[in-house]
């Protein structure tokens, strides 16, 4: 099965109190997840120039034209490799309408605060932040027609699987650089993601901080939020967890 890698979000408790506030300062406390500069774990920031994507890949992202210079030898293995399953898949497709691995990355990028979400949720990280070395959220999809690409895909299921799931090595060794840069960082490793749909299947590996330093609650109807917001095709599932609107089940 190709696996085809994503550029992940980390988890930040946004706000400049958010490391340190009290419990009644909690309802002011934001969360949102910020894609990282790959060479220098900078975040990307509302207030500063959004990050560029890698032209190869189309899913690394940099801060700087020098971030993304420096970090080519280190990128490389694993943009070739990248670049490599999607031809493999968008020679297979009969048409581009049906280039599942197109909708597939298509669908990750449109519902990647959600799916990062969802793995927080799903590895119980709030409670049992260990469960983040050894298990990983798999999400199973399937293909349905729609004129818009990131709605061609559907829920079918989501379960914990272990994190040995994810069997392509150069994958596995760029998580586990990611696992190492967030601990030296003071975050706790990174979460996996799995996204499967039709024999493809997409790794999103979430760099997570510290449990205690995200104001995120503890939320065991996240496959319910998740299939909520895949189904109905809402994508700003961001902007609904900062404004405090997602309800419970």
């Amino acid at each position: 099965m190709a696996a085809v890698y994503a550029q992940p979000m980390v988890p930040y408790a946004h706000g400049p109190s958010a490391h340190h506030a009290s419990s009644s300062s909690h309802a002011s406390r934001r969360d949102r997840g910020y894609r990282v500069c790959d060479q220098c774990s900078r975040p990307e920031t509302p207030s500063a120039a959004r990050f560029r994507l890698c032209g190869g890949c189309m899913t690394t992202q940099y801060c700087s034209q020098d971030c993304q210079k420096n970090h080519w030898p280190a990128h490389k293995p694993i943009c070739q490799h990248t670049q490599g399953a999607l031809k493999s898949q968008a020679s297979a497709a009969p048409s581009p309408s049906e280039n599942v691995a197109k909708n597939l990355r298509k669908f990750t990028s449109a519902h990647e605060a959600l799916l990062t979400w969802a793995g927080f949720q799903a590895l119980q990280l709030k409670r049992m932040p260990s469960n983040i070395r050894h298990k990983a959220l798999l999400i199973q999809l399937s293909s349905r027609p729609h004129a818009e690409s990131h709605r061609r895909l559907r829920m079918s299921s989501a379960r914990i699987v272990s994190r040995d799931y994810v069997n392509d090595p150069l994958v596995q060794a760029d998580i586990q650089r990611r696992d190492e840069r967030c601990r030296r960082e003071g975050g706790i490793g990174a979460a996996v993601v799995i996204l499967e749909a039709d024999g493809v299947s997409q790794v999103m590996p979430v760099e997570v901080d510290s449990p205690a330093d995200i104001a995120w609650d503890a939320r065991d109807d996240w496959q319910g939020v998740l299939y909520h917001f895949i189904d109905i095709g809402r994508t700003d599932f961001a902007q609904v967890l900062a404004a405090g609107m997602l309800g419970r089940g």
